[in-house]
């Protein structure tokens, strides 16, 4: 089994509409398991309009809890407490949970014993079936932690249900950046194929991205997007690829059809034109790592 993952140095590259492409056109060739592992906005479910099977809570973390009952305001807690999450009520004083950072200095200070860490509640994780394949996918609330984690976990389920199901290929929507989320997508991968854009700012994230998989030895293939934006730009993108001996895979053109698949639900390789087109080169040019030791 061959483990892939998408990745992008910054957002809006096009990174799942990429993502939901490969897994319609590699779908008819192998047998297919799909993870979504950018948990702080997941998108490839609205791309592929699943069916959802199973929900699972992901706790990561601590967060102080105060029993109103034991709780005598003496306001001790809240002199510990370096975040100002303890806010005094009208009989007995609660923790914001958006600031508690989970430090448990106010356990400490508490005379009554009235405040105890529990485990946060931090996200959801998901199972769902496409038409391409299962699909395991999650969502980090607002101000949760270690995102890290839950990237793992996902990841985890999926390469377990491939193994299960002795599929070809686990296909990973990575997040976009360079941080703890992507470290963990990259982790076991066979194969990086990062998405760039044809501007500044797409080639300086680039090479963020590329450094980052040299230096975990995963191997990369690269899409160019949007490149008649700028030609200029997109061939400086294929001259910097070129002297670091990162291979391109992929010329692809801005084209409205995948918004207008994407409204649908549907890859844009499902449609006719420019971009469907450049994508199924873009597969015939990867699909060659599917048998490659």
């Amino acid at each position: 089994m061959k483990q892939w993952v998408i990745l992008s140095g910054k957002g809006g590259t096009g990174k799942t509409t990429v993502a939901a492409a490969l897994a319609h056109l590699a779908a008819d060739t192998c047998r297919l398991v799909l993870a979504d592992v950018d948990v702080d906005a997941a998108n490839l479910e609205l791309v592929l309009a699943p069916t959802l099977e199973t929900t699972h809570e992901f706790k990561s973390g601590e967060l102080a809890v105060i029993d109103p009952a034991r709780c005598i305001a003496c306001g001790n807690c809240a002199e510990a407490c370096r975040f100002e999450a303890i806010i005094p009520g009208e009989i007995a004083y609660h923790v914001d949970p958006l600031s508690c950072e989970g430090c448990a200095a106010c356990t400490y200070r508490c005379p009554t014993g009235a405040i105890q860490m529990k485990l946060r509640d931090a996200g959801r994780w998901f199972t769902s079936q496409t038409r391409f394949g299962p699909l395991y996918h999650a969502h980090l609330f607002a101000g949760g932690e270690n995102s890290g984690k839950l990237v793992t976990l996902v990841k985890q389920m999926a390469r377990l249900r491939a193994l299960d199901d002795e599929a070809d290929l686990l296909l990973v929507d990575g997040p976009p950046g360079i941080g703890c989320p992507v470290i963990a997508a990259l982790s076991g991968a066979d194969l990086a194929i990062i998405v760039t854009e044809a501007t500044a700012a797409g080639a300086h994230d680039l090479e963020r991205i590329l450094d980052t998989a040299t230096h975990f030895r995963v191997p990369v293939g690269v899409l160019r997007n949007k490149t008649d934006r700028n030609p200029a730009q997109a061939e400086a993108i294929a001259a910097y690829c070129a002297a670091r001996e990162s291979p391109l895979r992929g010329r692809l053109p801005d084209d409205r059809t995948a918004i207008e698949a994407m409204s649908r639900a549907e890859p844009v390789t499902i449609t006719d034109g420019p971009l469907s087109t450049a994508l199924h080169h873009a597969w015939e040019a990867l699909k060659k790592y599917l048998s490659s030791d």
